[in-house]
């Protein structure tokens, strides 16, 4: 099979160990595709695709460009990015991976205790010949608030309690169930949610429901000293929410790895020029084991699709008559 691997952009998957999985095939990677200029022609050889989580969107307008594709096969659990009902009108496979909470739990603390230390303004200064020119704090002893308790929220309320915070917890019923029965308390209200925490972390999947669901009224209720964090999704805060919540001081600070449109190239983005806001490139998932683990599973599937056993088919009505 000719397999694609759109937008790697740090060019990782090359230097992995499961890519010896795809040895009997032909594996063309690529980096941002919409710098690359292969990319039209590989697309349209491409019989495989394998996305890297949600940084190719997949809709008609692609389908038509790849004429050929047979399966589409998703490192992670597959969003918003797939068109799935595109897919299925054009015979095109959708193949689910699996995932993991680590990576994005250890980066989501570990933009917290940054922030909160103001670890690289320190370390810039630093190197510019300055000595202490930062007074951090301290978690212990602050309230964490963790909206939604799946997956990585569960890990990141254990760090909190770890470091001697006060965890809570707000999202949907099953989610302050499940909370409440692992011994940490839940928020009276939304409202309070945002009121009453020093930290507050997102980690909510981004569907209809959860599209713009918070706005300039929740953000204007945080403290000026409170810090907004958000690793899962960029989507889940209306539009110019977070920047005019910023500008005007609630919250005083905020730790963000998503953005509106990715990738961000644009040194002069507003986010990327305010000095309370510490930003990375959407790198919760980009660690070389989640890689291993992700693509492992990809190319297994893409394996199986092509003797004919296909496995986790997201439409398999697709399969059928083949």
């Amino acid at each position: 099979m000719n397999i694609l691997i759109p937008d790697d952009y740090q060019h990782a998957v090359t230097g992995l160990a499961c890519v010896t999985l795809l040895k009997e095939h032909h594996l063309t990677i690529l980096g941002d595709l919409a710098l690359d200029r292969q990319a039209a022609t590989a697309i349209a050889a491409a019989e495989a695709l394998v996305l890297i989580r949600e940084r190719t969107p997949i809709n008609a307008a692609f389908l038509q460009r790849a004429p050929n594709l047979r399966c589409i096969s998703q490192t992670g659990k597959i969003a918003g990015h797939i068109d799935v009902a595109a897919c299925t009108a054009a015979g095109v496979a959708i193949l689910e991976g699996v995932g993991s909470p680590i990576a994005p739990a250890e980066l989501t603390w570990a933009l917290i205790m940054a922030s909160r230390r103001q670890l690289l303004t320190a370390a810039t200064d630093l190197r510019l010949g300055l000595w202490q020119t930062t007074l951090g704090e301290s978690l212990h002893g602050q309230t964490l608030g963790i909206w939604s308790y799946g997956k990585i929220g569960r890990m990141i309320a254990r760090f909190g309690h770890a470091f001697g915070m006060d965890v809570a917890i707000w999202g949907g019923e099953e989610s302050r169930s499940r909370a409440v029965t692992d011994g940490f308390r839940v928020f009276a209200s939304r409202e309070a949610l945002f009121a009453e925490a020093d930290v507050v972390t997102l980690h909510m999947r981004l569907a209809a429901a959860t599209t713009g669901l918070i706005g300039r009224e929740d953000l204007a209720r945080m403290k000026a000293t409170a810090l907004l964090v958000n690793t899962s999704r960029s989507g889940l805060i209306a539009p110019g929410a977070l920047e005019a919540a910023l500008a005007a001081g609630r919250p005083g600070f905020a730790a963000l790895d998503v953005f509106d449109d990715e990738p961000v190239y644009d040194p002069h983005h507003p986010l990327l020029t305010m000095p309370n806001v510490l930003c990375t490139p959407h790198i919760g998932y980009v660690e070389r084991n989640s890689f291993e683990l992700y693509f492992t599973k990809a190319f297994e599937n893409i394996l199986a699709f092509d003797r004919g056993q296909a496995v986790n088919v997201v439409n398999p009505e697709v399969l059928k008559g083949r």
